[in-house]
């Protein structure tokens, strides 16, 4: 019992000692200038995969492009065997548009009216196929139709430039008749939305004549559409053989509803006004035709 006694005295008596070499010894060490902290590795130092990192293990900046100076992003960029056309714009398409095929009732003799293209090829470059025309259902049964085959070739975003050839006859009272034409034309959609087509004809014979088409179609609904249409033509010199004098020959307006059942497929109503002027309307008052005629129409517009 007296030695556990003396053996716990003795600890207690040397405890102070030993605490107090140990800050001694800890104050040394932080005052001594030979014990410092070690200094951080160099940058070359670095693993070679944190080397990229920036702060604070991010992603380095991209490199920046220097004047004369080539910035590699990518190794291997060269197209390889097989590979596909990056962009697929050389595909072809088709389209054929029937927009005006309708019975038109006046005054006189009712008669069936059509105006419609079809088209094949690409985004710059289309082979055009297009053809209009009237007959008369009255007892004479004359009319006039047309068909022109053309090259067209994209000239802005919007606008195609056309050229080729016409086909124009007329049939009815006396022989029929007629008569080829070069063509040079423009198609496309002007601003505001506006369907433009004209052209410019020179026939066989030496003459020089216009035509311009205009048309807008203003949505009611989603499928209910109004659309007032312009069509006018001239010629430089007369054509007595087909009705037609020198300057302005005759200006056409209508306005037509059309409810769109399908895209491809509405039916429509309308009303139009025709009148003839000039030289023009002299030929048509010589051979007993009106030169104003006012119409209502019924019809169906076809695309596919």
């Amino acid at each position: 019992m007296n030695r556990f006694a003396f053996a716990a005295a003795a600890m207690l008596a040397t405890a102070p000692a030993m605490a107090q070499e140990a800050a001694n010894t800890s104050t040394d060490e932080m005052t001594d200038p030979k014990v410092q902290e070690a200094p951080p590795p160099a940058p070359d130092a670095m693993p070679a995969d944190m080397s990229a990192m920036g702060t604070m293990g991010e992603p380095a900046a991209a490199p920046v492009a220097v004047a004369g100076e080539a910035v590699t992003t990518l190794h291997d960029l060269k197209p390889q065997p097989g590979w596909p056309s990056p962009v697929a714009d050389d595909a072809p398409y088709s389209l054929v548009l029937l927009d005006l095929l309708e019975y038109r009732e006046s005054a006189g003799a009712g008669s069936l009216r059509w105006d419609g293209f079809g088209w094949f090829g690409g985004d710059y470059n289309r082979i055009w196929v297009k053809s209009e025309g009237t007959q008369s259902l009255g007892s004479g049964g004359g009319g006039e139709g047309e068909a022109q085959l053309l090259y067209g070739r994209l000239i802005t975003p919007f606008f195609d430039l056309q050229a080729g050839a016409r086909f124009a006859t007329r049939w009815g009272n006396g022989p029929d008749l007629s008569r080829g034409y070069a063509v040079l034309g423009v198609q496309g959609l002007s601003p505001y939305r506006f369907e433009i087509e004209s052209a410019l004809f020179l026939s066989t014979k030496g003459q020089i004549s216009g035509r311009l088409t205009a048309s807008y179609d203003q949505l009611l609904t989603q499928r209910l559409i109004l659309q007032p249409r312009i069509d006018t033509s001239f010629a430089l010199q007369k054509d007595e053989a087909f009705g037609v004098g020198s300057g302005l020959n005759d200006i056409e307006v209508g306005l037509r509803a059309r409810y769109e059942i399908r895209r491809e497929f509405a039916p429509y109503i309308g009303i139009t006004h025709r009148r003839s002027f000039g030289s023009t309307r002299r030929i048509l008052q010589a051979e007993g035709e009106r030169t104003r005629q006012t119409s209502i129409v019924a019809g169906v517009r076809v695309w596919f």
